[in-house]
């Protein structure tokens, strides 16, 4: 029940945040940064949908390992995907962990019933957030966009999810 509290109170600063710079006239962030698998991603807010608690996941047989299974999301069937997972970090997660994580729907302009497990929620960035930034690597996967570091030295990757819900790594959920 508290976990719902605090995410519920993180929504409405989200949101606070947005319509203030909105109001403002001010540049307004451009990413949601999330963490999994011990990793720092940055989502684009063009392409996040709503953030909802951990809520339970029907399996699927003969899917990848990171496909949790289907999820009923405010009466939308929706497949949920171990963001981790996907991108090749596994992590065995105890009943306590998932209950902690949270679940970000992919935007329904990108055309994929599909939300993102992520462990935990960091805020809203923008490009003021950071210290440098280098392009991916040349081995990286298409949906990777730019490195960040921020002034504490963390890496942030940034993902495009327009293409990674495009992306046959990110459809092909068979086995």
């Amino acid at each position: 029940m508290a976990n719902r509290e605090a995410l519920r109170e993180l929504q409405t600063r989200l949101a606070n945040r947005l319509q203030a710079a909105k109001a403002e006239g001010s540049s307004v962030s451009s990413w949601l940064a999330v963490q999994t698998a011990g990793r720092r991603y940055l989502l684009p807010l063009a392409h996040s949908g709503e953030i909802f608690p951990w809520t339970g996941v029907q399996a699927v047989p003969y899917t990848q390992p990171w496909y949790l299974g289907i999820a009923n999301l405010r009466g939308s069937l929706m497949g949920v995907v171990d963001l981790g997972g996907l991108l090749g970090y596994p992590v065995a997660r105890t009943e306590q962990a998932l209950t902690e994580s949270s679940l970000l729907a992919v935007n329904p302009v990108l055309e994929v019933n599909a939300a993102l497990m992520v462990d935990s929620l960091l805020g809203l960035r923008g490009t003021d957030a950071f210290v440098s930034s280098e392009a991916p690597a040349e081995d990286a996967p298409e949906f990777f966009g730019t490195l960040y570091t921020d002034a504490e030295g963390a890496t942030w990757q940034e993902l495009n999810l327009q293409v990674l819900a495009q992306s046959p790594v990110f459809l092909s959920i068979g086995v």
